[in-house]
């Protein structure tokens, strides 16, 4: 893919951002009543997530990982109470599959108002998108990569079920000791497969790139895992 899908779209002044507050907030109050009416929707820790979402620090970004079941849990996840899912200025920034949302050029244009970015499944993380992503993180943004992870994923919400959402503590990843580590740890590497960029920002070469992604991909991985755990036996405690 060359340049960005439609970026003009999913700038803020775009039509003075009336088409993403419509939008905004015909999905949240879609989520709402889908969490809520059709279901009923338990949260554990979402005091801390709404925290995170409404007062960080101005500039700081916000980069939530998820593992879930349907493919509409993004927005329904973010439907509970308190949240401030119809809020256009603070709803997130989340990547989309380009194959899936942005077939043709209506659906591009709808979810690139409703602050979606299209990315390449398999395309890898240097791709022109990724760049957009990083773009949103530098503003101070809260961004959301999609991960789907276990069990099939049904096509439509369902109902009558009871929909339990588990937030976990916040990470926070010291990057200037993770660069100097991942320097000092592949100081002696000189392998090089071409599939990354010869030297980025800091002037970490591709070993010191390796080492940095797995070194911070591990604590996500494991954090996950235990989130995961303790839902099973959050779960059963609520039975």
């Amino acid at each position: 893919m060359s340049g960005r899908t439609m970026e003009w779209a999913a700038r803020a002044n775009h039509l003075g951002g009336l088409p993403r507050k419509v939008v905004i907030t015909a999905i949240g109050t879609f989520a709402k009543a889908v969490a809520n009416l059709l279901n009923t929707t338990t949260v554990h820790n979402g005091d801390i997530l709404i925290r995170l979402v409404r007062s960080r620090p101005a500039g700081v970004p916000l980069l939530t990982v998820s593992n879930h079941m349907s493919t509409l849990d993004d927005p329904v996840m973010w439907a509970f109470k308190g949240f401030p899912i119809c809020d256009a200025k603070l709803a997130r920034w989340v990547l989309a599959a380009e194959d899936i949302c942005f077939k043709n050029t209506v659906l591009s244009y709808f979810f690139r108002i409703g602050k979606c970015i299209p990315i390449t499944r398999g395309g890898g993380i240097y791709q022109e998108h990724m760049n957009e992503a990083l773009d949103r993180l530098t503003e101070g943004a809260w961004v959301m990569p999609e991960n789907y992870a276990f069990g099939r994923r049904p096509p439509v919400p369902l109902w009558n079920q009871e929909i339990k959402i588990v937030v976990g503590e916040p990470m926070e990843f010291n990057l200037p000791e993770l660069r100097e580590m991942a320097l000092s740890q592949s100081r002696d590497s000189s392998s090089s497969s071409g599939q990354w960029p010869r030297n980025i920002l800091g002037g970490l070469n591709e070993a010191a790139q390796k080492c940095l992604y797995m070194t911070i991909s591990d604590q996500i991985r494991t954090t996950l895992e235990n989130l995961r755990n303790f839902s099973k036996s959050y779960a059963k405690a609520e039975q």
